[in-house]
């Protein structure tokens, strides 16, 4: 890769875990429109389920979530009253005890609930949805919580993953993301997830943070594959001050430039395959025989709000302040305020803050989108079956996109519009040539690689 292509494509553009993407939402969606939607989901439908916990007991400057600092646990108390009502107030309007194949839970730090919290949870989940055998139940860690009694309790939960967010394991990249956290912790927290059945775990790591270069993410990277996880996720942090204040307390000065994050980008991705993971997308890992690496392989990779994954169900319900949903016919994204959110939960009212209708021109762009970037393609007679009316119109501006095409990023034939090894880095641009609101908006965003 040259430094003048890297320039010219790794500008910013949105992640694509939705399309549209989440600037684009409104106020027009409503609790009406919410209870309209769970009412048409076919009763014998598998769901999905996300549970956000929007608290941590320190801030990390990196984050990019919606959550805030707590130092006491009677904040998270009362939202968790909140949040068991949301729970029952959705099982209502979808009027039965909806199949359920998939539970996430992020955050925030989820692993903040105190033990007898979590299993009234679970007897609220289980009370208002039919949990299905062999549900994937998946939970975001941060290793300063965990004590032995919240790992006995998220094993009860019945927890079949663990996620970590490592970040880099340099003390100085540490510091300056306000975020201490040692190999030791990370292990010892993991040993202890292996030791009550969890056996799946998923650990994060991050490329272009402050201070960070290539011989710290190389060692970082070491550590975490030394752990045997199935799974790792090699983000590129996105520094987005404008949207997130608490970004501003990172030196700027400190930060790798274009050419340096495509460099750690591409020295991360080399030892991870070096030492047996496949490239998931663009920034997941996963052991040969994973479910996610057998999802890319097969062409059954999703992308939905936390990236990646292998969960089918075409229904992801969101739980908590701030939480997206997706559904068939749009998306809902609950208010963000915890106590205007616990306000309208704890009255039984669906706390719906904004949300998106989707024409079939936008799920048309979206089919296009999700395979661009689960497997850098489109098959041109799937469009054509799926979305007859658009299909067309469609494939003329791919035409286009390849005629325009000066660097190799992406080709076409008869039968296919596929990205190219070259372009392979640059997806998230090349999805950006099919997003017909992102013109339309004011958004700013994190930068593509």
């Amino acid at each position: 890769m040259t430094a003048n292509l890297i320039a010219r494509y790794a500008g910013p553009v949105p992640r694509y875990t939705s399309y549209p993407t989440a600037p684009h939402f409104h106020d027009g969606i409503t609790q009406q429109t919410y209870a309209r939607w769970l009412g048409a989901i076919d009763p014998n439908e598998p769901i999905s389920l996300y549970l956000h916990l929007p608290f941590c007991d320190r801030l990390c400057w990196f984050c990019g979530c919606n959550t805030k600092q707590v130092r006491r646990y009677d904040p998270i108390a009362a939202y968790l009253d909140a949040l068991n009502m949301e729970i029952a107030t959705v099982a209502r309007h979808l009027g039965r005890a909806q199949p359920v194949v998939a539970i996430h839970f992020g955050g925030g730090s989820p692993t903040m609930i105190e033990p007898a919290d979590l299993a009234r949870l679970r007897a609220t989940l289980d009370a208002h949805f039919t949990v299905l055998p062999g549900c994937e139940i998946s939970v975001e860690v941060d290793p300063n919580d965990i004590t032995q009694a919240r790992l006995d309790a998220w094993g009860a939960f019945g927890a079949t993953r663990a996620s970590f967010g490592v970040q880099d394991f340099d003390l100085k990249v540490q510091q300056s993301i306000n975020r201490l956290q040692s190999f030791e912790q990370t292990r010892e927290a993991l040993d202890g997830f292996r030791q009550r059945g969890v056996q799946s775990a998923n650990l994060d790591v991050l490329y272009g943070l402050p201070h960070q270069t290539e011989e710290t993410l190389a060692a970082t990277i070491r550590q975490v594959i030394s752990l045997h996880p199935d799974r790792i996720a090699l983000f590129g942090y996105a520094h987005v001050p404008w949207m997130k204040k608490h970004q501003t307390m990172i030196d700027e000065a400190a930060l790798p430039n274009k050419t340096e994050r495509f460099a750690q980008a591409a020295l991360g991705a080399r030892l991870l395959t070096e030492a047996g993971y496949v490239q998931v997308g663009i920034d997941h890992f996963a052991l040969p025989g994973d479910r996610m690496a057998k999802a890319a392989l097969d062409g059954t990779l999703r992308r939905n709000f936390q990236g990646y994954t292998t969960d089918t169900a075409n229904v992801l319900i969101g739980l908590g302040a701030s939480a997206i949903g997706s559904l068939e016919q749009g998306y809902i994204q609950s208010i963000t305020a915890t106590a205007q959110y616990s306000q309208l939960a704890l009255a039984g009212e669906l706390p719906v803050a904004r949300g998106f209708a989707l024409s079939d021109s936008d799920k048309a762009r979206r089919w296009i989108i999700e395979f661009l970037m689960c497997g850098f393609a489109f098959d041109v007679a799937e469009l054509r079956k799926l979305f007859p009316q658009h299909a067309e119109p469609l494939l003329r501006q791919a035409a286009s996109f390849v005629a325009a095409d000066p660097d190799d990023l992406v080709r076409m034939d008869g039968e296919r519009f596929t990205v190219t090894q070259q372009g392979r880095p640059f997806v998230r641009v090349v999805a950006s040539w099919f997003d017909d609101y992102l013109a339309r908006g004011a958004a700013r965003h994190s930068a593509a690689v």
